[in-house]
């Protein structure tokens, strides 16, 4: 065999360590609690805490025992670890068989939840339950102001001179906020009417006329001009629970009214435990849904708090300070209303994050904290996705115990990694940074996330594109998946089921006799990241201050718009090129101590700040800002540096402070600078920002790829490096040079968390050449340990054969029918008129001659799908992504080979087809769910060598 005709499948080829010409960056030990001393046998044996979890959908809660007892001993054969009970309306466009409904917190509700309990800790599963059940969660019990309120606008645009009547009615309509489950039962008031020219100066131009209001008509004298008609409207009742299930359904809960709140919270642990008995040790955690309030941002006594915390009214003010309102309460019309000359858009500005941050303190004061207090009444940790509209995006997950973001599944991800839009490519959703930093700057391990949501690629979601979506959640600092969702749903049930959402986790699905590898996979990549501390030593600010103050709250993790659009490009290119970074926010900055060039928070330091465009800032912040200069830390502006202070209330003085404190950073122009984005490539802006200013990476990286990125952590005295490449189509083959802080006096090894294995590749000061296949990851591990299996990578081709000619081919469909053709060669199904609405396993057969020939490995090149290979009636094995390379072993034979290859395919092609089945018309052909047609099948060129 010609060696040098070799590729090497994730090969780690040591050289001599390539010396870092900068000086070293020392990691900080952190002072969390000791890793377990034997890291690998939590990896290779992952305890059942730490596999996976799942959203469970107790769809309608048309649920009964015995099913609820089958599916979670399904859901344990298939390695998962836990579940998340989670009562949801019942899925439209599906047989219900009959089946009742139980009332959630009704008796026969609260003993089906006890059984299920029962049942998952008699099998070793762990409980959480949702609050309340939909999101956001309400009931129909609700009333006045516990039920969630919002205040919008109607702008309405008239010419004078005219005589103009408008009514009451005429502005609801037009201010009536696009939500997504509207409550029926909602209300409507005129808290006040205007009339602004178009073009607005000052506010003494405007003209009230809200003692109109009460007779129930307002009558206008519309000066010449163009002019705006106001009215500020508040709508109680805002919004329904979207998908509540029965008795959790109606009007959403007013999260800023903390009465209501507790009320809420109590009412529902005390139907449960006076009937079952205390939850502790049965349930782990409580858990609310992403705070989508879709814009509300109302109470009785908003304007009360606003004044006592900010200093003025803002009454006057208020409806310049807001937008049309869209979906999920984000704005969509940027010039509604009126325009605002320049000194008065400022001041609205201000207002306008004033309000803000009045509505986020409240939801910190009343919901959050009544909710984690709610918890440690009960012994039962809290668990949160503690984002929205309106909230802080970092601090919101601080003091929650098990904080959670989201992780989703759409057409892009493994095709195309976008350097001008941050939404194509990723499966982490723009809020995972965020939640992870939180957890970090407390010290937290334990980072949550709703993983691998899927509305848009529902049934084509292969196993390989799960893993490249659960691999990019790792990169955003995720070390827990919760999968979303399993569906309950009888197995009688008409085909394809009850399908509430998601990712068809069903045992029903093509792929589920292969599930339990890729549940593995991620129980031993959280069973080890939950020991360990991921590393960072730059801080990245966003410009959430800014954001608030020109375009208002945004709802994350989905914004109408992001500020700036390519802000999550910068902790990208950081890591794409060998560093890693933090989050961190104002409050951060303010409450940190700087020393000797570094930031200090908790358990983090930074020596680096980077500034994302951001213009507005707290004298305070300022000022701490300055000491970490002066102290000999450094801070890159991009874009902009801080010129003005935030909010109204004596503006003046705190907009001199800030200037002041910026002109003394700038007198150290080598620590404080201002640098401008490129245009594109995100990548080698990066590198040339840690050449020009000597910012030591930890692992440099020859070739650094937008699809290729990388973590530290660290755990005592052992280092670790994980590297993915998130194309399924494009294999990435770079040379690292890792710091001596990692290798120095250390071994290098590989963990493989697919098998559960390691090999040992070296000593750790060495360079490592990676050959990272499509959907590949590897995690290296650099320790004290020198005694193991060497690293012997599968060679990725060499001399040898191609199996050519006919294949005898099984088409074993999902509907239970079973054909059988002979192909004249390998191609796509989709490609195959009479194969392209397949769906199920198809098992492709050849005779190979192997006379003379010493093969040892088979690649089957391309294929679209699931693959299992027999050879010679022995199995060779099963490969689920990337590279599909088997090693022959002894089942090799001189003569004639009986060659097998299953492939179990998508379905989502086949579901396109079923016109009379409303489910999967659905999902797959309908409006912006019309999916394309998958490849499927194997498609080769399989070679032996």
């Amino acid at each position: 065999m010609n060696r040098r005709a070799f590729l090497w499948q994730g090969s780690l080829l040591t050289t001599g360590f390539t010396l870092m010409k900068m000086s070293p960056v020392q990691a900080k030990k952190l002072p969390f609690s000791a890793p377990d001393p034997d890291l690998y046998r939590l990896f290779k044996d992952p305890a059942t805490i730490h596999r996976p979890f799942v959203r469970w959908w107790w769809n309608g809660d048309k649920v009964e025992r015995a099913e609820l007892a089958r599916e979670l001993r399904l859901m344990k054969e298939a390695g998962i670890g836990g579940v998340e009970i989670n009562p949801i309306k019942f899925p439209a466009r599906t047989d219900d068989m009959g089946k009742p409904s139980i009332q959630w917190l009704s008796p026969e509700w609260i003993d089906l939840l006890q059984f299920t309990l029962k049942e998952a800790a008699s099998i070793g599963l762990t409980c959480d339950l949702i609050v309340g059940s939909g999101w956001p969660f309400g009931a129909e019990y609700l009333q006045g102001e516990e039920r969630s309120q919002v205040v919008v606008i109607a702008a309405v645009k008239v010419e004078g001179p005219q005589y103009y009547e408008v009514s009451p009615f005429a502005l609801f309509a037009e201010s009536d906020p696009a939500v997504t489950s509207v409550f029926p039962g909602r209300t409507m008031e005129l808290m006040s009417v205007q009339l602004a020219p178009a073009r607005l100066e000052r506010m003494d131009q405007v003209i009230d006329l809200s003692a109109q209001i009460p007779s129930g008509e307002i009558k206008i004298d519309i000066p010449a001009g163009k002019h705006v008609i106001y009215g500020l409207v508040k709508v109680n009742g805002s919004m329904e629970v979207i998908n509540g299930a029965p008795g959790a359904n109606g009007p959403v809960l007013n999260h800023y009214n903390e009465a209501a709140v507790k009320k809420y919270f109590h009412r529902m642990s005390d139907a449960i435990q006076k009937q079952i008995g205390p939850l502790t040790g049965r349930v782990r955690s409580f858990f609310t849904d992403s705070m989508e309030l879709e814009g509300a941002n109302w109470c009785a006594d908003m304007m009360a708090e606003f004044s006592k915390r900010r200093g003025y009214d803002p009454m006057p003010y208020l409806p310049f300070t807001m937008f049309k309102t869209g979906a999920m309460g984000n704005i969509f019309d940027l010039n509604y209303g009126a325009e605002l000359g320049p000194e008065l858009k400022d001041k609205i500005e201000r207002v306008r994050y004033d309000f803000d941050l009045t509505k986020s303190e409240l939801i910190r004061e009343r919901f959050i904290r009544s909710f984690t207090d709610w918890c440690k009444e009960n012994k039962i940790q809290s668990r949160v996705q503690a984002y929205g509209r309106g909230y802080f995006p970092l601090e919101g997950s601080f003091d929650i115990d098990l904080p959670e973001c989201e992780t989703w599944i759409k057409y892009g991800i493994g095709k195309e990694m976008s350097d001008t839009d941050w939404r194509i490519g990723r499966a982490y959703t723009m809020i995972n940074k965020y939640v992870s930093s939180a957890a970090h700057l407390k010290g937290k391990r334990h980072v949550s996330c709703e993983e691998l949501t899927n509305t848009d690629m529902v049934f084509n979601d292969t196993l390989e594109i799960l893993k490249v979506a659960g691999d990019q959640s790792t990169i955003s600092g995720v070390t827990h998946p919760v999968f979303h969702g399993f569906n309950y749903s009888p197995p009688d049930a008409p085909f394809p089921g009850w399908v509430r959402y998601g990712t068809y986790f069903n045992e029903k699905n093509t792929w589920w006799p292969y599930f339990r590898r890729f549940t593995d996979y991620k129980a031993r990549m959280s069973a080890l990241l939950q020991q360990v501390d991921m590393f960072a030593d730059i801080a990245v600010l966003p410009p959430v201050s800014d954001m608030w103050s020109i375009f208002g709250a945004q709802n994350e993790p989905f914004p109408g718009l992001m500020y700036p659009a390519w802000a999550t490009l910068v902790w990208e290119s950081i890591h794409q090129n060998g560093n890693a970074c933090d989050y961190i926010s104002d409050e951060v900055i303010r409450e940190a101590e700087m020393k000797e060039g570094w930031m200090h928070y908790g358990p983090r330091k930074y020596h680096t700040i980077f500034l994302i465009r951001v213009e507005r800032m707290e004298p305070a912040t300022v000022r701490k800002l300055y000491d970490f200069v002066a102290a000999g830390g450094r801070i890159f502006c991009i874009e902009t540096m801080p010129d003005r202070s935030l909010g109204w209330n004596d503006h003046v003085r705190r907009d001199a402070e800030v200037g002041s404190w910026v002109s003394k950073m700038k007198a150290f122009p080598e620590r404080f600078i201002l640098l401008n984005k490129p245009e594109k490539n995100w990548i080698s802006w990066y590198r040339d920002v840690q050449q020009k200013y000597g910012i030591t990476p930890y692992v440099r990286i020859d070739n650094p790829d937008p699809f290729v990125t990388q973590v530290r952590y660290q755990a005592g005295k052992t280092e670790m490096l994980l590297f993915i490449n998130s194309s399924t189509e494009k294999e990435h083959r770079i040379n690292v040079d890792v710091h001596k802080d990692i290798a120095q006096g250390r071994q290098s090894w590989v963990w493989d968390a697919v098998t559960g294995e390691r090999w040992h590749i070296g000593a750790g000061s060495s360079q490592i050449a990676l050959d990272l296949g499509p959907a590949d990851a590897r995690l290296l591990v650099f320790d004290r340990e020198k005694k193991g299996m060497p690293w012997k990578p599968a060679p990725t081709g060499g001399e040898g054969l191609v199996v050519s000619g006919n294949w005898r081919t099984e088409f074993k469909h999902i509907d239970g029918s079973v054909k059988t053709v002979e192909l004249a060669g390998l191609k796509d199904l989709k490609d195959m008129s009479e194969w392209v609405n397949f769906s199920g396993t198809v098992t492709y057969r050849a005779t190979v001659s192997g006379e003379g020939s010493r093969l040892s490995w088979l690649n089957l090149g391309k294929v679209a799908g699931v693959s299992e290979v027999t050879l010679n009636g022995k199995n060779l094995g099963v490969q689920w992504y990337g590279r599909r390379i088997f090693a022959l072993g002894d089942a090799w034979q001189t003569g004639k080979n009986i060659l097998e290859v299953k492939v179990a395919t998508s379905m989502g092609n086949y579901m396109k087809t079923l016109k009379e089945n409303p489910v999967a018309q659905y999902w797959t052909n309908e409006k912006r769910k019309d999916q394309p047609i998958q490849s499927m099948g194997l498609i080769g060129p399989v070679t032996i060598y």
